[in-house]
């Protein structure tokens, strides 16, 4: 059986928390929360948290044991336009990035 769980409108770039995807990605959820454990990355609280909660939509919240991710990945949101000032009173646009992340894991080996 598979569960689901889905992070919208996370202020992260998508590419800075695919990085931290790439090291988890098919592997069992205790060791991936190991992993998760040593990395110095600032989204590694939205990809814990996400993770925490696919295992929650399961029912084994105590006991993950034999839970394995299947698949995860994020996608880009909206971006919001911010401006910043710059030389001789002109201003220059930046964008602050969003991501979407679904992680997906399933109680077969894979």
């Amino acid at each position: 059986m598979e569960w689901i769980a889905k992070a919208r409108f996370a202020n992260y770039s998508p590419r800075k928390v695919e990085q931290v995807l790439n090291l988890i990605r098919k592997k069992s959820v205790p060791e991936a929360f190991k992993i998760l454990k040593f990395i110095p990355k600032s989204a590694v609280n939205l990809i814990t948290k996400t993770l925490r909660s696919a295992v929650a939509n399961s029912g084994r919240l105590k006991n993950n044991e034999g839970l394995f991710i299947k698949e995860c990945w994020t996608g880009q949101g909206p971006s919001m336009k911010r401006y910043r000032a710059r030389a001789y009173g002109r201003a220059a646009m930046y964008k602050r990035r969003t991501c979407h992340l679904t992680i997906k894991i399933t109680d077969e080996q894979i």
